[in-house]
Parts: C-alpha cells; sequence; structure tokens
C-alpha cells in the first residue's frame, strides 16, 4: 500500500507538469489569427530595381509561445520593430532559425507558392533540433498563406521577381543559461526581390579552400540555423578576395564536396562509361542541407528519365580527374533565392580550372530554371504551386 501511495503521489507531483507540457506541445489556430492593417503603407518600389532583401511589406506575422501559457494567438499586424529583452537566449546562444519561400505572382495574376510544405517541414525538424515548441506544420501554412493576401500587392507584378518569405523562429527566454528556452517568438516577414545575381545567367567562380568547413557529421549541417551562416562571411569575404564569387565548402581528409555558398550543389557529367549522370552530394550524414530547389531538381530529373540520377559523395580528386578528362558538362548551384545557379570556375590550391558550363548552354540548368519557373509562375500547371489568391 505504501509503494501504491508512493506511486500515486509521485503521479499527482507530477500532474502539473504534464499538463502544461501537453499545453505547450499543442499548436497555435489559424483560425484564431487576428488582422491590424497598417494606417501607414509604404510605397512600393520599382520592381526592375530590387536588391535581394532590402525591402519589406506592410505587415508581418508573429505568434508568441512559453511554457507556461503556451501558444498565443497568431497575429498579423503592421510592420515593426521587435522589442527584446537584453538577456533573450538568441542573441547569446543563437537559439533561432529560419525559412525562405517565395510568392510568386503569375500571367494569370494569381499568386502561389511553390511546395510550402517542404519549407514547413523542415522548420519543424529545425526546431527540435534547436528545443524550440512543436508546433502545427498546416496551421503555420495557413497563417502563412493569410500574410500573403494580406500583402498580395506587394507580389511583383513581374516576370522575373517574387515576394520573398522570412519565417523565423527564436528563442526568448530571459535568462543567461545554456538551457531549454522558456520562452520563443515565430514571427514571418516578407519582401519583394528581383533575380540574387545580377543576370539569371550569370555564372559564378568558386574558392575551394580545405582548411575551412562549413559542416560535419553529428552537427547542425542539415538545419536551416542562423548559427550555420554568420560563420561563412568571413570565408566569402576571402572568396572576393581571392577574385571569386562564392565558396565550395569541402569536407574531411578526401576533401568531400558538399555545398557552394548557401546553394545546394550539382555536377552533370559523363561517367568512365560514358553514361550521363546527374549528381549531388547526398543528405545522410547531416552535413548537407535539404533544399527545396534540390529536392525539385531530383524529382525534374527522374520524372524526365533521361539521364542517371545520383546522390553520392564525390571528392575533389574525383572532380579534378573528371574535368581533366573532358568529363564534366556542366555544375551549378540551386537554392530558392537564385534557383539555379551556373559555375564557370574553380580557384583551389591556387590553381584555377575552368569548367565548360556556359560553353554547354548550359543547357541543363537554363531547363531547370525554365521548369521550375514555368510552374511557379502558373506558365504550366503543378501541384507543387498551390494558389494563395
Amino acid at each position: 500500500m505504501a509503494a501504491i501511495r508512493m506511486t500515486l503521489r509521485q503521479f499527482v507531483q507530477t500532474l502539473p507538469f504534464t499538463l502544461r507540457s501537453l499545453r505547450a506541445a499543442s499548436s497555435f489556430k489559424a483560425a484564431d489569427l487576428t488582422v491590424e492593417r497598417s494606417t501607414n503603407c509604404a510605397q512600393k518600389p520599382d520592381p526592375s530595381a530590387l536588391l535581394f532583401g532590402k525591402h519589406f511589406s506592410d505587415h508581418m506575422l508573429t505568434i508568441n509561445w512559453s511554457e507556461k501559457h503556451g501558444w498565443e494567438a497568431p497575429q498579423i499586424k503592421p510592420f515593426q520593430n521587435l522589442s527584446l529583452h537584453p538577456a533573450t537566449s538568441a542573441l547569446h546562444y543563437s537559439v533561432e532559425l529560419f525559412e525562405g519561400m517565395k510568392a510568386y505572382r503569375g500571367v494569370d495574376e494569381h499568386v502561389r507558392l511553390f511546395r510550402p510544405m517542404l519549407n514547413m517541414e523542415r522548420m519543424c525538424r529545425s526546431a527540435d533540433r534547436s528545443c524550440l515548441p512543436s508546433f502545427d506544420k498546416g496551421e503555420l501554412l495557413e497563417c502563412i498563406r493569410k500574410l500573403v493576401q494580406v500583402d498580395q500587392e506587394w507580389v511583383p507584378f513581374a516576370p522575373d521577381a517574387s515576394l520573398y518569405i522570412r519565417p523565423t523562429f527564436i528563442g526568448t527566454g530571459r535568462c543567461l543559461g545554456v538551457s531549454r528556452p522558456g520562452e520563443a517568438l515565430l514571427f514571418v516577414i516578407a519582401g519583394p526581390v528581383g533575380p540574387y545575381f545580377a543576370t539569371d545567367s550569370a555564372a559564378v567562380s568558386l574558392l575551394a579552400d580545405p582548411a575551412f568547413v562549413r559542416a560535419w557529421e553529428g552537427g547542425v549541417g542539415a538545419y536551416k540555423l542562423g548559427g550555420n551562416y554568420g560563420p561563412t562571411i568571413a570565408l566569402q569575404s576571402e572568396a572576393v578576395k581571392q577574385g571569386c564569387q562564392q565558396v565550395l565548402w569541402l569536407h574531411g581528409e578526401q576533401e568531400e564536396i558538399t555545398e557552394v555558398g548557401t546553394m545546394n550543389l550539382f555536377i552533370y557529367w559523363s561517367t568512365e562509361t560514358g553514361e550521363k549522370e546527374l549528381l549531388t552530394p547526398p543528405l545522410e550524414g547531416g552535413i548537407i542541407l535539404p533544399g527545396i530547389t534540390r529536392q525539385s531538381l531530383l524529382d525534374l530529373a527522374r520524372m524526365w528519365g533521361e539521364f542517371k540520377v545520383t546522390e553520392r559523395k564525390i571528392g575533389m580528386k574525383e572532380l579534378l580527374g573528371a574535368m581533366d578528362s573532358g568529363r564534366v558538362l556542366e555544375v551549378f548551384g540551386a537554392g530558392t533565392a537564385c534557383v539555379v545557379c551556373p559555375v564557370s570556375s574553380l580557384l583551389y590550391k591556387g590553381k584555377t580550372y575552368h569548367i565548360p558550363t556556359m560553353q554547354n548552354g548550359p543547357d541543363l540548368a537554363r531547363r531547370f530554371h525554365k521548369e521550375l519557373s514555368d510552374i511557379q509562375y502558373g506558365r504550366k500547371h503543378s501541384d507543387w504551386a498551390p494558389l494563395v489568391v
């Protein structure tokens, strides 16, 4: 009986924590969303002169969470500054994550997102890795849809521009201690953007320096955390000093090729047996960010069935050998910001290696770009691009 009483006592003592945990784990609901419209709307910039990440729409989405009260109701309100306590955990320990997605105004004047649930799924994985509270992916997506509807006039009326959407999730706990945050803020801002690079067809040169590493096994390279990006700025500056535009990130003793800048990397070449192959590094190991554009290119290539599609590791020695034998046809990066970015040369250990991407069209890179653009701008119907407005 004493053992039973102790068990019951322990159960009663843990009950408040259990209820609190269940409440905290439950998600906010899009049905509870409130909207406060701005009375001081900004002038929209010229679509032909857009700079990436420099302009913002009139409204933002905010959703607060606390361990004590769980999720509060979502709010769309005028774009404004955040007020954070100086001890906020996001500022001291980088307890934060973000996503990048776009809304496109189609040729039929409808506004579309592009495979947005993949962003929501990746955001949930990043939140779990960051010890930030879980949420319902569908509910957040519906809140984002509402934000885009409110700011739909900010989606550019231009065939090469879009509305960039930045969902962000930060720990806001007011405590100088490395621990799970007791408070958090999920917010979404948006703004019109043009092409990430000066022209869509511009090819970039890469600096490959094995002395610097972006991610490693067991780390957080597979998650979209701000801490993965800030430390890369120094090497990006070094690449510019050496006449390159981007960095080719290498890993390990075999100098495995991982990513290019903030993009996933693709190599289109002829194998040693003469077979055409599209190759990209694999997600296994947690080094590669699972990009939505990356997945889309793989899905399209497998749908076409015209060449071999492979996800496997490749080191610098193998790539340079293929280049020396003339088997490399195209190398390009892929990501939400740039879509597809051709690569023209590689600077490695003081030597520049020419890549014949542009001499070969680049037929495949341009085909991928056109296929995705046709879907995003409504020229081709696809379930990948659900309507917002």
